[in-house]
């Protein structure tokens, strides 16, 4: 579905987490590309030289980028050890070495970038950019949580789109999400929205949705977190660490296909592109609390109740 072209807009402003002036994500994206290529040309000299002196050909050589044995990284490839290398930086957004993984601080599900997907930085960590196309995107190489299952899924947004639904995160790559987490536009009304599908078919009847009332989805910045208590046989809305909507939900649906950072799945093509900026992007195996989620607004979420998954938190 073809999407309204964005408008100029001033760069997100929010208290406590204050974007700088915009960077030139162009230009980030060339110096990315070109260090990929500096990187390739020193791996193959560097295998060239090996062989040589080995007196075997290069060809016999086999490169594994896993260190794990597996694939590599990327849409639906292994995913790769989260652990920085020494000299690295630990807050650094992504795998040592992949300037187009996103690393997962919690575990093992490292997420790739699209060629229009950008890094940025903010007063309080990294953020992704995404452009309202179809090139513009973060997949997963798994699914990060059983979506038949209490779960809860959270990250700062900021829509720059005034039209248009909208994702910033969802699961499934079938014909249709498990979850999605987002901006809804219907029928003229525009609201956050966390919805869960509750029948293998993917039909929009089956779905189940919690929606805001009331606030504004446009050039703000939102903390958004959806909870599914498959005990509680609810699904909630936070918006900034307040419940913004709830909905009762039988049961949900598992969907294959890995976690989506700026899109979603829906009657087996993608839609609703993220317009904007996705930061601080936390998945819970579990249901948060109303005051857990209100003590995420804040930074004071205990410790202990650890992510499953978590990205551009450092």
């Amino acid at each position: 579905m073809q999407q309204p072209p964005l408008e100029p807009h001033p760069e997100p402003q929010l208290a406590g987490f204050t974007p700088p002036p915009q960077p030139d994500w162009q230009a980030m994206a060339d110096r990315t590309e070109a260090q990929q290529r500096r990187r390739k040309r020193m791996l193959l000299a560097g295998i060239t030289v090996v062989a040589c002196a080995l007196g075997v050909g290069a060809g016999l050589f086999i490169l594994d980028r896993d260190d794990k044995g597996g694939k590599a990284p990327g849409p639906g490839g292994a995913s790769q050890s989260a652990t920085a290398a020494p000299g690295q930086d630990p807050n650094a957004p992504t795998v040592p070495g992949e300037p187009n993984l996103l690393r997962d601080r919690s575990g093992q599900v490292n997420i790739a970038l699209s060629p229009d997907a950008v890094l940025g930085k903010v007063d309080n960590g990294n953020v992704l950019r995404l452009r309202s196309n179809g090139n513009s995107y973060a997949q997963a190489a798994e699914p990060v949580v059983d979506a038949s299952k209490s779960f809860t899924v959270s990250a700062w947004v900021y829509n720059e789109a005034d039209g248009g639904s909208r994702f910033a995160i969802s699961q499934g790559d079938g014909t249709s999400y498990s979850f999605e987490l987002g901006r809804e536009d219907s029928n003229g009304k525009k609201s956050w929205v966390f919805r869960m599908q509750t029948d293998e078919k993917g039909a929009a009847s089956t779905a189940v949705a919690a929606t805001s009332d009331g606030l504004n989805t446009v050039r703000t910045w939102a903390l958004l977190t959806g909870v599914y208590d498959a005990q509680g046989k609810t699904l909630t809305l936070y918006v900034d660490g307040k419940e913004a909507g709830r909905a009762p939900v039988a049961a949900a649906w598992a969907g294959q296909g890995p976690l989506q950072l700026g899109r979603s799945r829906h009657h087996g093509i993608w839609s609703g592109p993220w317009a904007g900026v996705i930061g601080h992007v936390l998945v819970w195996d579990k249901p948060l609390t109303a005051d857990q989620v209100l003590a995420l607004k804040g930074g004071k979420l205990d410790k202990e109740i650890k992510p499953v998954g978590s990205w551009l938190v450092g």
